[in-house]
């Protein structure tokens, strides 16, 4: 019987993969705030075109890239694949997920894949789950298919059902679902810090905290900002998140979660400090590009995943000037109270009177579409909330958190204080103006309470009938179901993310603006059902529900299109959907502010949602 004597303590990450990681191994990577990069890019090195792995992570973007070129992967077990900044938008890698193109995809919800991973860390036989029911999810995963499947197509199953649904023991419950417990053979971190018996500090937002370290077979390869003394550890306990039991082989890489963010630490009596950085967004956008054509993207792949050859090159390339823009003071853990509402967002109330935002410069561009659905939707939002008591808002990525960040705000001048959440773990956000990005540290430091999925996808969403969730489409139809998946012509879109969760447990709003390739009859894969979306927003009106989840949807308010469009409410609605919506008397919009659009273009003044 054999005794933990700590991890091994091992140079770099290339080496701690070379050592640790064997071909054909099941490999977990944690999604925390700070994601195991500089890991994930080792393994893109060492394993390249002979890795044969199946990879669970919850959404896989930016570094993950380069593992996906590797051809490293053979299965993906996920929730997202796709971009998330400087817009949720497609990868052309994943364009043919549906042939099983670059891998075979199992595809979850981001609260159902947590729950499969707290069962499998806890033991239990399966977990439990209130989401993926009456969506295409479910069916996949139900039929046990290797992937997306357009619907009404039959799914290739590969004979190991991953979801049962079940029946609720009462009349009138909702039914839910069994789903398997995630076991990979190892799971891949990247903290804080660390000591040398290798208990490791996470730094919250949490994400999906320790559960996969948990859920481990093998245990945690870690890589950390800084290994400190174990008298650290000692002397703050509860900031320890993985016990040292749990970790095989421990390495330091500094900036480990380049390009993405991790939030700083304080060190106390040391006089030290773990330093914090933000998400990289020139790097982020310089990806978000060079992968929009294969030439691009073998070249991004050489210069920053071959060339470097290790972590501590890549490092040297970004550069002292780029490395110093990116730190992030050390500051306390603990989030403050959001900042003092704006003054009121009335039709009289200038630009500059607005604290937190300068002044837009005239002559005022044009509203667009896009800021014309986000006003519209924050409008909705404040109409629910103080009609419909709603006590939490839940925050989608895209033009729904825009407008979810701008009804708060609104609704905070009539002294109704409705906490922002988002799905890694931020409650009660107060957006840092400049910065765009949903899942940005800065607005972090902004939150009253940073904690991790289970807590806000479960405690505050699904647990809480007195939340609204905002969310955006890539099509929604007139039941109100919503497709982020898959088009009908095979193209993958980005998956669930959340997405699925929200909608299913609690009431929505959703937003889009409206084409007919956007507003369809019937949408070709159902991310999301709808019977609980009770507004769709576009940029000519609100259509509601009146007679509670499953009747049609009649366009309640209007606002016209000037010379953009149809001059009628009827016309709208003929050319820029194919819904068939009553459209009589609808409601008046008030024409959109200068406060509105100033407020707006403060929260995003680099124009990423015009």
């Amino acid at each position: 019987m054999s005794t933990h004597s700590g991890p091994a303590l091992v140079p770099d990450v290339d080496t701690l993969v070379s050592e640790y990681v064997s071909p054909g191994t099941h490999l977990h990577l944690a999604m925390t705030m700070a994601r195991p990069n500089a890991m994930v890019y080792a393994l893109a090195r060492q394993f390249a075109g002979r890795g044969r792995f199946t990879v669970s992570t919850s959404a896989t973007h930016t570094a993950m890239h380069a593992l996906t070129m590797s051809g490293a992967v053979e299965h993906l077990i996920t929730c997202f694949l796709g971009d998330t900044y400087p817009t949720p938008r497609p990868n052309p890698l994943y364009r043919d997920l549906v042939r099983g193109l670059p891998f075979t995809c199992e595809l979850w919800s981001l609260l159902s894949f947590t729950q499969r991973l707290i069962a499998g860390a806890t033991g239990l036989p399966y977990g439990v789950t209130a989401s993926l029911v009456g969506s295409d999810l479910e069916r996949a995963l139900a039929s046990g298919a290797r992937g997306p499947r357009p619907d009404g197509e039959d799914a290739v199953p590969d004979g190991c059902p991953k979801f049962v649904r079940v029946a609720g023991p009462s009349a009138g419950d909702r039914p839910f679902g069994l789903v398997e417990p995630l076991r990979p053979d190892l799971t891949l971190v990247h903290g804080a810090c660390a000591d040398r018996r290798g208990n490791i500090v996470l730094v919250p937002p949490a994400g999906e905290g320790a559960w996969g370290a948990y859920a481990a077979e093998q245990g945690v390869l870690a890589s950390v900002e800084r290994i400190v003394p174990d008298a650290f550890v000692d002397a703050h306990p509860e900031r320890v998140v993985i016990p040292g039991q749990r970790v095989v082989a421990l390495c330091e890489a500094p900036l480990g979660a380049h390009p993405q963010s991790l939030r700083g630490l304080a060190l106390g009596d040391l006089g030290q400090a773990v330093a914090g950085y933000r998400d990289d967004y020139t790097f982020l956008t310089e990806l978000v590009d060079r992968l929009a054509t294969e030439d691009g993207a073998k070249e991004w792949y050489r210069e920053w995943v071959e060339e470097p050859g290790g972590h501590a090159e890549y490092v040297r390339r970004l550069g002292e000037a780029r490395r110093a823009e990116l730190l992030l003071a050390a500051g306390p853990l603990t989030p403050r109270e959001p900042t003092a509402p704006p003054r009121p967002l009335s039709s009289g109330t200038r630009p500059d009177a607005l604290p937190q935002h300068r002044p837009e410069p005239t002559p005022r561009a044009p509203v667009t579409r896009q800021e014309r659905t986000i006003v519209l939707g924050a409008r909705a939002i404040v109409d629910r909330v103080t009609t419909d008591g709603y006590d939490t808002l839940l925050a989608g990525i895209g033009v729904s958190h825009l407008a979810a960040w701008l009804a708060a705000a609104r609704l905070r001048e009539q002294g109704v204080r409705v906490p922002v959440c988002a799905e890694l773990g931020f409650y009660g956000m107060d957006p840092e103006p400049g910065d765009v990005f949903l899942f940005s540290q800065l607005h972090a430091t902004r939150s009253q309470q940073l904690a991790g999925i289970p807590e806000i996808l479960g405690g505050m969403v699904s647990a809480n009938q007195r939340c609204l969730g905002v969310l955006a489409a890539g099509e929604v139809d007139a039941r109100g179901d919503v497709n982020t998946s898959l088009l009908a012509d095979g193209r993958w879109l980005t998956g669930s993310g959340g997405a699925n969760d929200i909608a299913t447990s609690t009431d929505c709003l959703v937003l889009s603006t409206a084409s007919p390739r956007k507003f369809v009859d019937r949408v070709a894969y159902v991310t999301s059902p709808g019977a609980r979306v009770r507004e769709v927003v576009s940029h000519f009106g609100r259509f509601r529900r009146e007679d509670g989840p499953g009747s049609p949807f009649r366009l309640a308010t209007w606002l016209p299109l000037g010379d953009d469009g149809p001059p009628t409410p009827r016309e709208a609605v003929a050319t820029l959907t194919r819904w068939s919506a009553p459209t009589n008397d609808p409601v008046a919009e008030p024409e959109i502010t200068e406060a509105e659009i100033s407020w707006l273009r403060g929260l995003d003044p680099q124009g990423f949602y015009r």
